[in-house]
């Protein structure tokens, strides 16, 4: 029995797609648009707009594609185009503000608990006011350092640890409003 390989090599089908085949674009796209759409949902609450600014992003990805040196994952080179598709739709929206309060840092590891679902989780950080939002996600979803994330933005690293407390404190007092409220104490 001879086994026959369906899937192409990702480098192969990377060079298919610089060559302008619509099919080897086709099939990148299939395969990473259920995560991207995902990653572009974490920073943007409409689906629809999330949506606008994941094609967006697959067109900087085409477009840039000959620039990928396959040095890393491939996956985390588009999901970087992604994150910054997702920043530049944010600010240009200009709904994000940062507040200086670099005195107002603490370090907490506070594990949600397994009793929310998924959607309950998004809900609530879909909730968090967009500067909160954005640091969340870069920090503890997207493991970017505060370092980093303060140049990806233009902030200070203090800025962006004081965005992450507050932003995990508003968390964690919806969560304990939401176990209270589910526990009917409240």
């Amino acid at each position: 029995m001879k086994v026959i390989n369906l899937h192409k090599d990702e480098k192969e089908l990377i060079g298919l797609a610089v060559e302008n085949n619509r099919h080897a674009q086709h099939q990148i796209y299939s395969k990473f648009a259920p995560k991207m759409l995902s990653v572009c949902r974490q920073y943007v609450k409409d689906v629809h707009q999330a949506e606008d600014i994941m094609i967006t992003a697959f067109m900087k990805v085409f477009t840039n594609l000959k620039n990928f040196e396959h040095k890393g994952s491939f996956e985390g080179w588009i999901r970087r185009i992604m994150i910054n598709e997702c920043i530049s739709f944010i600010r240009a929206d200009k709904k994000v503000k940062f507040i200086e309060d670099e005195n107002f840092f603490e370090e907490r590891h506070n594990n949600i608990e397994s009793q929310f679902s998924v959607d309950d989780i998004q809900f609530l950080i879909d909730n968090l006011p967009d500067g909160y939002k954005m640091i969340f996600n870069l920090y503890a979803i997207e493991g970017f350092k505060h370092q980093e994330i303060a140049a990806m933005l233009g902030i200070s690293e203090g800025t962006s640890k004081s965005q992450l407390s507050h932003a995990r404190r508003l968390l964690q007092e919806h969560i304990t409003k939401l176990k209270n409220y589910d526990n009917g104490t409240e």
